[in-house]
């Protein structure tokens, strides 16, 4: 069962992120294992969402915490698997009264350093 998650979880992770480059910083057990076979071969298979919009949800949660440098992944996750720019933008513009406009500012200009218009 593990190696079925893991499986799902590296398929996954190169549809969202491409194939590993070894560029990042890389994640000590066990939470490299939590990633691959937790968050992306487990919670991220669930049925109640579709991909891109767990993936939505996953950059309106990262916007509203301020992550930059998570967003800027998840940017690039998102439009890897079709979300249109559009949407992001919507997404940001929408937090914004919620998450507050310095949050929202922020994940402009990560969206804008992954993905310009």
């Amino acid at each position: 069962m593990a190696d079925d998650k893991r499986e799902k979880g590296l398929a996954l992770i190169a549809k969202l992120f491409g194939p590993p480059t070894g560029d990042g910083p890389g994640q000590p057990e066990p939470l490299g294992r939590y990633t691959v076979e937790h968050l992306f071969g487990d919670v991220w298979q669930q049925d109640d969402l579709t991909l891109q919009e767990r993936s939505l949800t996953t950059c309106t949660i990262l916007i509203a915490l301020n992550r930059p440098e998570e967003m800027k992944v998840h940017f690039t996750g998102a439009k890897n698997i079709g979300v249109d720019r559009t949407r992001l933008v919507g997404v940001i513009a929408h937090a914004a009264h919620y998450a507050g406009w310095p949050n929202s500012m922020a994940a402009l200009r990560a969206l804008n350093e992954v993905w310009p218009e």
